[in-house]
């Protein structure tokens, strides 16, 4: 891939479904080395699910030279992120980042987010929301130098695994008007 292209950032079409899944599962394969193998297939399915399922209010993709090269997913609610409302968040939810291992290191993961704080402020929200993992190390890295501070109330429980909540507060930027929005 040219590393002088510009990247851009869109709301996916409906067609773009099968190459947000084919960078989904290629960024998200490592974790297939280091996740029992049921885990892993179901992992694999959920990721699935959620590109192919009607619950994302946007899919936004990041595309270099025509291909789409990341992604993420974002959800109004717990409820429709993740199918659980008892978690109290209804403010947005970000799932399922991903970037190409072959365009790591350029910015796409910023961007991406970016976008979806913004997408967030323009829907009224106060905050933007997340939940990861330990083993997903660097990506917690980069949430925490972009703002993310831990959320312990939205911690959860994936079999053994702790899945850490984060949120992002988000400021309007000036002249744009936003209602804000409890985070719960």
């Amino acid at each position: 891939m040219n590393h002088s292209a510009e990247i851009v950032i869109r709301e996916a079409a409906a067609s773009d479904r099968e190459a947000i899944a084919r960078v989904l599962l290629e960024a998200y394969s490592e974790y297939a080395a280091v996740l029992p193998g049921p885990f892993w297939a179901e992992y694999r399915d959920s990721i699935l699910g959620s590109v192919h399922g009607d619950a994302p209010v946007s899919r936004i993709v990041a595309e270099l030279d025509g291909q789409i090269v990341g992604s993420v997913l974002l959800f109004t609610s717990s409820e429709a992120a993740y199918g659980r409302p008892e978690l109290g968040i209804h403010t947005p939810i970000i799932r399922l980042l991903a970037v190409s291992p072959a365009v790591r290191g350029r910015g796409v993961a910023r961007l991406l987010i970016r976008e979806a704080a913004g997408r967030s402020i323009a829907l009224g929200a106060a905050s933007l929301n997340l939940h990861t993992s330990d083993m997903m190390a660097s990506a917690i890295r980069l949430y925490e130098s972009l703002g993310f501070k831990r959320a312990y109330e939205t911690d959860l429980k994936n079999g053994d695994t702790l899945v850490k909540g984060y949120r992002l507060e988000l400021q309007a930027p000036p002249g744009l008007q936003s209602k804000k929005t409890s985070t719960a």
